[in-house]
């Protein structure tokens, strides 16, 4: 396969996208895990070729102008994230279709380059105080990054109408059994 479908999870920060995105991974859905490349630190336990690509900020902006990302965004000022165009061609080459945890406006992004192909999803939170309440449990970032993200948070929030669909994540089993079904569909589609 060197073509496939294409699954976005876009949410803003502690929405709960990437432990989704885990659920998705253990199903028997075939699907690859697109890794993106950020020029932020790692967090916590993260590691480099696994969770992302860790790249410094001057490695980011050379990979800009290779022409090597399918998409990336200036998330937060001076934080790129991106897609790397070589993940998509490694996940099809391995005969899957590629799962995306990515930004809200990275997601957007690869809808419109691949609107026939791609499935995006906005995982919604229940509300700006739990996203709150979640950032701060994770216990990795500083006040001054958990505001910021509160801030995006609002504006990504208008951004949720642009997706396929629009799944309210406030009960995280129920939410997984949803988001399953709905990926399956797509795929078999």
């Amino acid at each position: 396969m060197d073509s496939g479908k294409l699954v976005v999870l876009s949410a803003p920060s502690g929405s709960g996208k990437t432990s989704l995105v885990k659920e998705l991974l253990k199903e028997k859905l075939n699907l690859g895990f697109s890794i993106s490349a950020t020029s932020r630190a790692p967090r916590g336990k993260e590691k480099n070729s696994l969770d992302y690509y860790f790249l410094s900020h001057e490695e980011f902006v050379d990979k800009i102008n290779e022409n090597a990302f399918l998409e990336y965004e200036e998330v937060y000022k001076g934080t790129f994230y991106g897609t790397l165009k070589n993940e998509i061609k490694r996940i099809w080459e391995s005969g899957k279709h590629v799962l995306f945890d990515i930004d809200v406006y990275g997601g957007i992004k690869i809808k419109n380059q691949y609107p026939e192909n791609t499935l995006s999803v906005f995982i919604m939170p229940p509300s700006i105080k739990e996203l709150e309440i979640r950032l701060r449990k994770r216990g990795t970032e500083s006040e001054e990054k958990i505001k910021n993200r509160l801030n995006k948070s609002k504006e990504e929030l208008s951004l949720s109408k642009k997706f396929d669909v629009v799944v309210m994540n406030d009960d995280f089993i129920e939410t997984k059994i949803k988001l399953i079904e709905i990926v399956n569909e797509f795929i078999k589609s």
